[in-house]
């Protein structure tokens, strides 16, 4: 058996340990992570870090003093009506602009790989409508932690040693054992068919992974930092609704371009979610459809992803050609290079941060970097572009060594990204 093969067999027979973490969901137990703001002394002497543990420059966030909400507003109860509908996106770039303005809630999956869109229909209904339904996502369920330490490294050796064949397999294997309808339940166990009827705490927040007991470490969420579990990016932008279209025709060019290379990103196919322009002096100027994108991240610095040019050339696209606008809290760096000259009440908001703020108290150097103040977020150094701190230049920026170089985008050419000498 050649080296090849040998790595393709490691990695397809990785694949028990994926699948046992999907058979074991619903049996598992709970550890919550740590929380993301840890003080040493009250709410002083802090630590504050993301869902991942990690940012995407790896740095510590430090803060001298924390303070948290003394009061909240009660809101109206009302309940949701879901139903997921899947389809092929044969159609998808013409009902991608008009789906929203159809449902109240509604937003779609796009699977790339499987060429189809998953719909849903979300609208407000009367309190009176019978359900109990339950948003549950398997994403952020409970799961035993030798599974997860497993599962991760089954997925690491895929990407590492493994073929278009077997992460494709690995991929599909995940796919046919996907919880029935995302996860929603109807009475909080089990889903036993359309619509889902729920109070809308139950139907928009999910994440049961939080709220079990501690059983130190036997169980954990997927993604808390004390196991070397799933570790992975998440990007988030918005592109113009008047521009969508165009936006997800583009995407689907550069999916026919090589569909197996979209078995190695996606962890949940492309999420597109619709929202209303805004007169905040830092909101949407138009109305924009949300896309989110969660995808494989190597715990050591500046490791390539397979086919990494792929999310990159479509972050570049949406931000460069659509005009897009990068989500403040999940983006890696080079996205909010320059950022705030595109928000025409930027000045307004500097004003205000001013007025109220004339010692930079609340700043730092990253929201400085940001708001145009003073520097850049691009951070340039070897590999940087691996690591989403730069826009690569020179093959430097990427891996040259493990033969990923710096390389014009194959849809939007006036990206550059990181590619497999075999891709190119």
């Amino acid at each position: 058996m050649s080296q090849g093969e040998q790595a393709q067999s490691r990695a397809t027979g990785s694949l028990a340990a994926v699948l046992l973490v999907g058979i074991l969901l619903q049996f598992a137990g709970c550890s919550p992570p740590p929380d993301p703001v840890t003080c040493t002394d009250g709410t002083s002497n802090c630590t504050v870090t993301n869902t991942y543990g990690s940012f995407t420059d790896r740095t510590i966030c430090h803060a001298a003093n924390v303070v948290y909400p003394s009061t909240e507003q009660e809101l109206p109860l009302f309940k949701r009506s879901v139903t997921f509908v899947r389809r092929n996106d044969s159609d998808f770039t013409a009902r991608v602009a008009e789906w929203g303005r159809l449902h109240e809630f509604a937003d779609m999956i796009w699977l790339p790989q499987h060429g189809s869109v998953i719909y849903r229909q979300d609208d407000r209904v009367d309190v009176a409508t019978p359900g109990n339904g339950l948003s549950d996502l398997a994403l952020f369920r409970s799961n035993p932690t030798a599974l997860l330490v497993r599962a991760r490294a089954a997925e690491e050796r895929l990407q590492e040693n493994g073929t278009d064949i077997a992460r494709c397999a690995a991929e599909q294997e995940g796919a046919t054992r996907q919880l029935p309808a995302l996860g929603f339940t109807n009475d909080g166990v089990s889903f036993t068919g359309y619509p889902i009827v729920g109070y809308q705490h139950r139907m928009q927040a999910s994440g049961s992974c939080i709220d079990g007991p501690e059983d130190d470490l036997l169980s954990s969420c997927a993604w808390d930092p004390r196991i070397r579990g799933t570790f992975l990016y998440n990007s988030g932008f918005s592109v113009p609704l008047s521009k969508v279209s165009a936006f997800v025709a583009d995407m689907q060019r550069l999916r026919d371009l090589k569909p197996a290379a979209f078995c190695a990103l996606l962890r949940a196919g492309v999420v597109l979610r619709y929202v209303k322009a805004s007169s905040a002096y830092l909101g949407k100027p138009e109305d924009s459809v949300d896309v989110d994108i969660i995808f494989y991240r190597s715990h050591n610095e500046g490791m390539p992803r397979a086919h990494a040019d792929v999310v990159d050339e479509i972050e570049q696209m949406a931000l460069g050609k659509y005009g897009g606008l990068p989500h403040w809290g999940k983006n890696r760096s080079f996205a909010f290079d320059g950022v705030i000259t595109r928000y025409p009440k930027a000045h307004k908001f500097l004003k205000v941060k001013n007025m109220y703020d004339p010692d930079g108290l609340f700043s730092s150097e990253w929201t400085d970097q940001v708001l145009g103040v003073n520097g850049t977020p691009n951070i340039i150094k070897k590999r940087c572009a691996i690591e989403g701190l730069c826009v690569c230049s020179d093959d430097l920026h990427c891996a040259p060594e493990q033969g990923y170089f710096c390389r014009p985008g194959k849809v939007y050419t006036k990206a550059r990204v990181c590619s497999s000498t075999e891709d190119y």
